[in-house]
């Protein structure tokens, strides 16, 4: 039987790791004892990778446009625009 090590996203712990039932899309979801937050390893959709938020905000302080950070991203423009109406905190 193969043993897998899975690492917390959240506080990059490797024991304490537990299955948490499944995702609507199937995947499976683990759950992490120590920090409580839940996760998964798979994503059906581009824009819920880890990480996705923070090359959005990047690339638009670098002056892309919606559409282009869309089509490198592999996500909706809609997506972006809504990421960027929504959680960029307003000056």
């Amino acid at each position: 039987m193969a043993v897998v090590q899975i690492a917390c996203v959240q506080c990059r712990q490797t024991e304490g790791i537990v299955k948490n039932g499944k995702a609507t899309s199937g995947h499976q979801r683990y759950l992490c004892r120590r920090c409580k937050k839940s996760f998964q390893l798979e994503y059906s959709y581009n824009a819920n990778q880890p990480g996705t938020h923070d090359r959005i905000v990047d690339m638009t302080m670098n002056g892309s446009g919606v559409r282009h950070i869309g089509r490198v991203l592999k996500i909706s423009p809609t997506t972006v625009a809504s990421y960027l109406k929504n959680y960029l905190p307003t000056q």
